[in-house]
């Protein structure tokens, strides 16, 4: 079976969206990345949950932000610190958005993909976690500080 380019695009999306779920629950277990990601890969990618099927992630993606952001972890909660306000260290941040910053921040390592689509791909994870919230202006505003001192070429 062929993936459109559209296909691929919504597990790409839903990657990043089970990379923040992923990191996050690391942080709040004692699990390793590999025991993470197998959990995630064989039971939330397409897993049916009270009738609602849950998107089929990109195995590969994310892999490789789970993979990024666990061993780039350090220079990417330093970079995420110098975007920040300075009262506002990464410890003391929401740890959802604390994920999010590093599965981003994982994802401005690849120059493949434009910094642009990466800040508004994790725009739109911080809006499925934070509805109602100010988060998502928040997400966008550091992401973007983050992308331009990761990847200054690309802008």
């Amino acid at each position: 079976m062929t993936l459109s380019g559209n296909q691929k695009r919504k597990m790409r999306s839903a990657a990043r969206l089970y990379a923040v779920q992923a990191l996050f629950q690391m942080e709040q277990s004692a699990q390793t990345v590999d025991q993470i990601k197998v959990e995630f890969m064989d039971h939330r990618f397409g897993a049916v949950y009270e009738g609602d099927e849950m998107t089929e992630g990109d195995p590969t993606h994310f892999a490789r932000v789970m993979e990024d952001a666990v061993n780039y972890q350090a220079p990417i909660d330093q970079m995420t610190d110098r975007a920040l306000v300075a009262k506002w260290p990464i410890a003391r941040i929401d740890p959802t958005l604390r994920a999010l910053f590093r599965a981003a921040g994982a994802e401005f390592r690849d120059t493949g993909m434009p910094p642009k689509v990466v800040i508004n791909e994790y725009v739109d994870v911080a809006r499925a976690f934070f509805p109602d919230g100010k988060e998502p202006k928040f997400v966008n505003a550091v992401l973007d500080h983050m992308a331009r001192e990761a990847r200054p070429e690309a802008f």
